[in-house]
């Protein structure tokens, strides 16, 4: 039994975790932290959690923590997680870390993008990204693994292996997604309001999401092409899940047909992944681990769909799926 501590677990993304590591066989949590100074129980910020874990959450102190821990998951937001994650390192804690710390394998970039400086800039570029499909090997062997990004795991999915093989030209490449409300987390702005966004489809970040370079800089590292994305993310008024239409040239020779061969083929071992004949929708994924692909044709271009939920796929499954990678379990455990 692997002893589990969540730093962060007020959130969206850490309630779905702790939810998926409730049935997980091999996993005992033992230690919940916040920022709330008055410790709350887990059952008062989580409600639908209530007779299932009888923990409270404590303000984070890593000697504290590590006392019965073997394995954490921060569900930290950026620059403030490296912080913490530099600390869990240095008594050997192995860890999935749900911010984008780790994520880009460049500091200047990272800084560029979050408009910060790295905590633990030593460590970037030696972290596995954490798309196990993409990149098992390497999370296999990792002390600390990058989860991915909500958006690019929508995107990387499709494109990476097509580019790999050459089947698509690297530009122009464009990436429309569709993202639920929770998206923005539990402490959002006003934005991200009901009365603000119900009845209503709003483009943001247009040209400068800060996933953009997460997905082009991917790409460059498992492809070894140089991508520049188009990425426009659209707030949709529902609760869960992205929808990603991408549009891209294909390379000479290349058919839907082939394109939707490749897939099949690469993925065919693959649990979570279905290669659909039909355009994906994210009800169909909702609550899941699944990443469900369509390729399809629009006059000359090239249009792939994609549908995954954010908190599960897009952020607490794929933590789970890397935390049974890193252990040697079955990658499906708690999943299925």
């Amino acid at each position: 039994m692997i002893r589990v501590g969540i730093v962060g677990a007020s959130g969206y993304t850490a309630l779905e975790l702790i939810k998926l590591l409730l049935r997980h066989p091999q996993a005992e949590i033992t230690r919940l932290t916040s920022r709330d100074e008055s410790s709350p129980h887990l059952s008062a910020v989580h409600p639908s959690l209530r007779d299932r874990l009888d923990l409270h959450m404590s303000l984070f102190d890593v000697e504290t923590f590590c006392a019965d821990v073997d394995f954490a998951f921060s569900c930290l937001p950026h620059a403030a997680s490296a912080e913490v994650v530099s600390q869990l390192c240095e008594r050997g804690i192995r860890t999935v870390d749900f911010s984008a710390d780790y994520r880009l394998d460049n500091v200047e970039l990272f800084e560029t993008v979050y408009g910060t400086r790295h905590p633990d800039p030593e460590r970037v570029g030696s972290v596995a990204y954490g798309i196990p499909e993409l990149f098992r090997d390497a999370i296999r062997k990792a002390h600390v693994v990058a989860n991915p990004g909500c958006f690019p795991s929508s995107a990387l999915l499709p494109l990476a292996p097509l580019m790999k093989a050459g089947m698509l030209c690297p530009a122009p490449v464009i990436v429309d997604s569709k993202t639920g409300i929770s998206g923005a987390g539990r402490k959002s702005s006003l934005k991200f309001h009901f009365p603000e966004c119900n009845e209503s489809v709003a483009a943001y970040g247009v040209g400068t999401h800060r996933h953009m370079p997460e997905i082009d800089n991917l790409i460059s590292r498992y492809s070894n092409v140089d991508c520049n994305v188009v990425f426009t993310p659209h707030l949709i008024p529902m609760d869960r899940g992205i929808h990603s239409t991408i549009y891209a040239q294909p390379a000479r020779g290349t058919t839907v047909e082939s394109l939707a061969s490749e897939l099949r083929q690469f993925y065919s071992d693959e649990p979570f992944i279905r290669i659909t004949d039909q355009p994906p929708l994210t009800r169909n994924v909702s609550g899941t681990n699944y990443c469900d692909i369509c390729v399809q044709s629009s006059r000359d271009q090239i249009v792939i769909l994609s549908a995954i939920d954010n908190l599960i796929k897009g952020a607490s499954g794929a933590a789970v799926q890397n935390f049974n990678v890193m252990n040697g379990f079955e990658e499906t455990t708690a999943l299925l």
